[in-house]
């Protein structure tokens, strides 16, 4: 599993850039919300993984014993979460007023047609 993570958080990274640099709109949100996943799954994996640790230190001891989870990352996550919903909401608004006044989603059309103006 630890193996299989990297290669999966790799693909979602390379599919996210390919359509962050593509023409049509909805490809570059869809390509913002693959980024943002994978960089969630990132910050997840480099954090470790370890099953049935808790980040909380019980009251019998003075420092976590193992296994035990780092809430570090945890907390960047969570954070990071929230920022990429934000990112994405104002996206979508962002495209959709772009698409209502334009009538396109295409960049290489409204770029010809912020050149005619």
């Amino acid at each position: 599993m630890e193996t299989l993570l990297p290669l999966m958080v790799g693909t979602l990274f390379a599919v996210g850039l390919y359509f962050i640099l593509h023409r049509h709109l909805f490809k570059v949100i869809l390509g913002l919300i693959l980024f943002g996943l994978a960089t969630n799954l990132f910050l997840f994996v480099i954090g470790g993984l370890s099953r049935g640790g808790s980040a909380i230190i019980n009251e019998e001891h003075t420092i976590a014993t193992e296994p035990y989870a780092d809430p570090v990352p945890q907390a960047l996550l969570l954070t990071a979460i929230v920022i990429g919903f934000g990112i994405q909401a104002f996206s979508i608004v962002l495209i959709r007023r772009v698409y209502m006044t334009f009538k396109s989603n295409n960049l290489d059309e409204l770029q010809k047609e912020n050149e005619a103006q």
